[in-house]
């Protein structure tokens, strides 16, 4: 029997991560054109709001907290929300219409055409991811996912510009999507403070 912990469990982990990591050269346009998009809305006055659920909440909490705070440069704020924070009306929307409703309304009430929302699900089925997509398509925001596995769900057709990593694992995917969240935030940032200096 293989020992749980041994050295050849954690390779094989690296390893794999690695491969999915080489993997990723072909998104590296989208990530490209999803930066220029944040950057676009976050200069025109927008905000990003963020959406998905456990592991990928937590993603988008991250995500949103890089550019409220600061990623690697000292700069002012820029506005960016993570619709999975608020404990009172997460569980107020959920026992009165349903789970799938808790993104949908708050973007019914947050969102405007100026802003972006972007949606993450290592499945691409989240129902609740999925409909806050139609409603924020129903605003007239610009709509964004992060997804995963063979084919990205349907959540990969339901967003204007969409990062697909091609996996099956559900923590390789994780892994996949901040490192992507992560090379944004420079991007947006970088971009972001060009343009106040110029200004």
């Amino acid at each position: 029997m293989e020992d749980i912990f041994s050295e050849k469990r954690v390779t094989d982990s690296l390893d794999d991560h690695r491969r999915l990591i080489d993997s990723l050269n072909p998104l590296i346009p989208t990530v490209v054109s999803l930066a220029r998009s944040m950057t676009a809305c976050l200069l025109n006055g927008g905000k990003i709001l963020w959406m998905g659920n456990g592991g990928s909440a937590a993603d988008a909490q991250h995500l949103a907290a890089e550019l409220i705070g600061r990623f690697t440069r000292e700069r002012r704020a820029y506005a960016s929300i993570a619709l999975t924070t608020d404990t009172s009306i997460l569980t107020a929307l959920a026992n009165d219409y349903s789970f799938d409703r808790i993104f949908s309304r708050q973007i019914e009430g947050l969102c405007s055409p100026k802003d972006m929302v972007v949606g993450i699900s290592t499945s691409g089925n989240s129902p609740n991811v999925l409909a806050g997509m139609e409603s924020a398509r129903a605003v007239g925001a610009v709509t964004a996912a992060f997804t995963g596995g063979r084919d990205g769900g349907r959540l990969k057709d339901a967003a204007d510009i969409c990062i697909h990593v091609p996996h099956a694992v559900t923590a390789r995917i994780q892994e996949a999507h901040i490192l992507i969240g992560h090379i944004l935030c420079d991007m947006v940032e970088a971009a972001c403070m060009e343009e106040h200096i110029r200004v």
